[in-house]
């Protein structure tokens, strides 16, 4: 059974594709972008196998 880590990073929207591009050199697959909890930003929920 495949076990699953998670991570939550906010998301600067002038920076998203390199943030998003480093996360996933480390490993990390993108599942969803919502809203932040402020309403202004964005806050991105990325997950990895666990090794």
């Amino acid at each position: 059974m495949t076990k699953w880590e998670y991570s939550t990073i906010p998301l600067i929207i002038h920076a998203t594709k390199q943030i998003l591009d480093q996360w996933g050199e480390d490993g990390w697959e993108l599942v969803q972008v919502v809203p932040g909890p402020d309403g202004n930003g964005l806050v991105a929920y990325l997950k990895r196998e666990k090794s």
